[in-house]
C-alpha cells in the first residue's frame, strides 16, 4: 500500500510547473490562480464538515430521532464507514486532481467513450444538485440559529418568511466574500480552521466543566428516545428503524469533504494535498465531533425541559442551563460564526464545481467565466447562491423541510461520490493510479464504501415523523425522482447528442476547434483530429 513517498518525485522542478503539468495531462489549462497549501486544501473541507455546523442544526433531530444512544453510537458508526469513502476519493483525487471531482473521475474510469460521457452527466447533476443542497442546509441552518438567538433577547418572533429573509442576507454575504475577497478566503479559511478547532474544542470543554450535574455514561451512550411522532416509529416499525434514520444528523455531519478536490486546480502539489485534505478533514472532523457530542450530551440539565424548550434549540437551552442567559449568547454567537464560515466555503467548493462542469458542457458555457481582476467564478458563485436559496422556498410551508434539505444534500453529495468508486471497482483496469495507492485494499475499501452510500440513500428517503401527512412528509425521494428524472430525461432526449464528457482543452484548442462553437468538438472527434477522452 504506497500511501507515503516523496510527493515532489522530480527535485528542482517548480511545484507549479508540475501541477500545471498534471493539470495538462487531464486536458485543460491553468486558469484559477494556484495558491493554496494543504492547510489551505485541508481548511476548506473541514470547515464544510464543520462538525458544530451539523451538531447544532441537527441536534434537536438527533435528540428525538433515538436519543443520546444513537446520536453517540451513530456517529462512531457513521465516521467509520465514511472514511471507507473518503479512502476511496482519496485514490481517485490524487489520480486526477481536476475542480470537476466526481463527474471527471466517473468518465476518466469509464471503459469507453460513451460510457464516459453517460456516466460523467449523471455523476455531475447528481453532484451538481448535491453541492448547493450542502450550502441549503448549512445557512438556512445559520439562519435558523440568528432567528432563535435574536429571540431570546429583544422580542424578536421568528416566523418562516423572516428566516428566509435571515437567510437571503446571509448567502448575499457569501456571495460578496466570494466575488471580491478571493485572496481574503485564505485567511478566512485560516480564520475558520482556528475556530472550527481550538474554538470548538474551548466551546466543548467549557460546557462540560462548567455544568452543575452531568449525566450519566448510560444516559449518553444507551439512552433511546423515540420522539418522531404519536406513536411514533419504535411502535409502529421498529427501534432499529428509527436508529437508522437517526443517524442523519452525523452522516449529514460529515459530508462535504469533496471540497478537497474541488479546490485541487488551486492548490499546490495537488496530487497529494488534494487526497490528504480529503482524509484529514474526515478523521479530525470525527475526533472534534465526537468530543463535541459528548461534552453537549454529558452537560444536559434535563432531557425532557432539553427537548421542550421554549427556545425550540437543544443546544441553546443546554447553554442557558449552563451559563444563563448572557454566557449562553456569547457562547452561542461564536456557533453561528463558525456555521457562518462554513456556509461561506461550501458556496466555495459549489461554485468551483460548476464552474469546471460548465467548461465541458454539463451547464451552459455562459457559466465558464473567470473575473480577470478578482480571479474568481463569479457567475458559478452566484448560480449556487441563486439555487441554494430557492431550495429553500419550500420551508415556507413545511415544518420538516430543513430536514429534507439536509436528506437531499447527503443523498445527493454521496451518490456523486458513490459512481465513480463503483465505476472503479468494476473496472478496475482502467484506474491508472496517482501517488496515493491503496494497493491491495483498493477494491476491499472500494466495496465498503458502496454498500454504506447504498445503505444511506435508502434509509434517508424514509419517514421520519409519524404519522405522515403533508406538513410531515419526508419530500427527500420527490426531490430525488424529479432530479433523476431530468438527469436520464435530458441525457436521451438531448446531452447525449452533445455531451461528450471532460473536454480535453487543451488539444481541442492546439488543434484550432472552437470548443465554444456548438458541435465543434463533436465534429473533430469525428474527423479524428482530436481524442474523447
Amino acid at each position: 500500500m504506497k500511501l507515503f513517498g516523496n510527493a515532489s518525485s522530480s527535485m528542482g522542478v517548480d511545484p507549479d510547473t508540475k501541477d500545471e503539468g498534471t493539470l495538462a495531462e487531464q486536458g485543460y489549462k491553468q486558469e484559477l490562480r494556484r495558491d493554496w497549501s494543504l492547510i489551505h486544501n485541508f481548511g476548506v473541507s473541514f470547515s464544510i464538515i464543520s462538525v458544530i455546523t451539523g451538531i447544532t442544526t441537527l441536534f434537536e433531530y438527533g435528540l428525538t430521532t433515538g436519543g443520546p444512544g444513537v446520536m453517540s453510537v451513530g456517529w462512531i458508526v457513521v465516521s467509520f464507514f465514511t472514511l471507507f469513502v473518503g479512502l476511496a476519493m482519496a485514490e481517485i483525487t490524487s489520480a486526477h486532481p481536476t475542480s470537476g471531482g466526481p463527474y471527471f473521475w466517473a468518465a476518466m474510469l469509464s471503459p469507453n467513450n460513451e460510457l464516459a460521457a453517460y456516466f460523467s452527466w449523471i455523476t455531475g447533476w447528481v453532484n451538481f444538485v448535491g453541492q448547493f443542497a450542502v450550502t441549503t442546509g448549512i445557512t438556512f441552518g445559520c439562519a435558523n440559529l440568528i432567528a432563535t438567538l435574536a429571540a431570546v433577547k429583544g422580542g424578536f418572533v421568528p416566523t418562516p418568511g423572516k428566516i428566509i429573509g435571515i437567510y437571503a442576507a446571509l448567502l448575499v454575504s457569501h456571495g460578496l466574500v466570494n466575488t471580491f475577497g478571493v485572496h481574503i478566503l485564505r485567511y478566512l479559511n485560516n480564520t475558520s480552521v482556528t475556530l472550527h478547532s481550538l474554538g470548538v474544542f474551548a466551546f466543548a470543554t467549557a460546557v462540560v466543566a462548567k455544568a452543575p450535574t452531568h449525566q450519566s455514561a448510560r444516559f449518553v451512550f444507551a439512552k433511546f428516545y423515540d420522539g418522531t411522532g404519536d406513536p411514533g416509529w419504535a411502535s409502529t416499525a421498529s427501534p432499529a428503524y428509527v436508529a437508522c434514520i437517526g443517524i442523519l444528523m452525523s452522516q449529514y455531519t460529515i459530508t462535504g469533504f469533496d471540497a478537497s478536490a474541488h479546490l485541487s486546480e488551486e492548490t499546490r502539489n495537488a496530487s497529494w494535498s488534494a487526497p490528504l485534505g480529503v482524509l484529514t478533514s474526515i478523521i479530525c472532523s470525527s475526533v472534534f465531533g465526537f468530543f463535541l457530542i459528548l461534552c453537549l450530551l454529558f452537560s444536559i440539565q434535563d432531557f425532557d425541559s432539553t427537548i421542550a424548550s421554549d427556545v425550540g434549540q437543544p443546544v441553546l437551552q443546554i447553554l442557558l442551563d449552563i451559563f444563563g442567559e448572557d454566557g449562553a449568547i456569547v457562547l452561542f454567537t461564536l456557533v453561528i460564526i463558525c456555521v457562518w464560515h462554513c456556509g461561506l466555503f461550501s458556496l466555495t467548493s459549489n461554485s468551483r464545481m460548476m464552474f469546471a462542469f460548465s467548461r465541458d458542457h454539463g451547464i451552459p458555457r455562459w457559466f465558464h467565466y473567470v473575473d480577470a481582476r478578482f480571479h474568481s467564478p463569479v457567475r458559478t458563485i452566484w448560480l449556487a447562491a441563486t439555487l441554494a436559496f430557492i431550495l429553500a422556498l419550500p420551508s415556507l410551508g413545511s415544518s420538516v423541510a430543513f430536514a429534507a434539505a439536509t436528506s437531499i444534500a447527503t443523498i445527493g453529495l454521496y451518490l456523486s461520490y458513490g459512481m465513480p468508486i463503483l465505476i472503479g471497482l468494476i473496472w478496475h483496469k482502467n484506474f491508472k493510479k496517482g501517488p496515493f495507492d491503496l494497493g491491495a485494499f483498493s477494491r476491499p475499501v472500494a466495496l465498503v464504501a458502496c454498500l454504506w452510500i447504498g445503505f444511506i440513500t435508502i434509509i434517508f428517503c424514509l419517514p421520519n415523523v409519524d404519522p405522515v401527512t403533508s406538513q410531515t412528509l419526508n419530500y427527500t425521494p420527490v426531490a430525488v425522482g424529479i432530479v433523476a428524472l431530468w438527469t436520464f430525461g435530458s441525457w436521451y432526449l438531448f446531452a447525449r447528442k452533445y455531451f461528450t464528457g471532460p473536454i480535453r482543452q487543451i488539444q481541442a484548442e492546439a488543434a484550432g476547434v472552437d470548443i465554444d462553437e456548438p458541435g465543434a468538438l463533436e465534429r473533430a472527434e469525428l474527423a479524428g483530429e482530436i481524442a474523447s477522452v
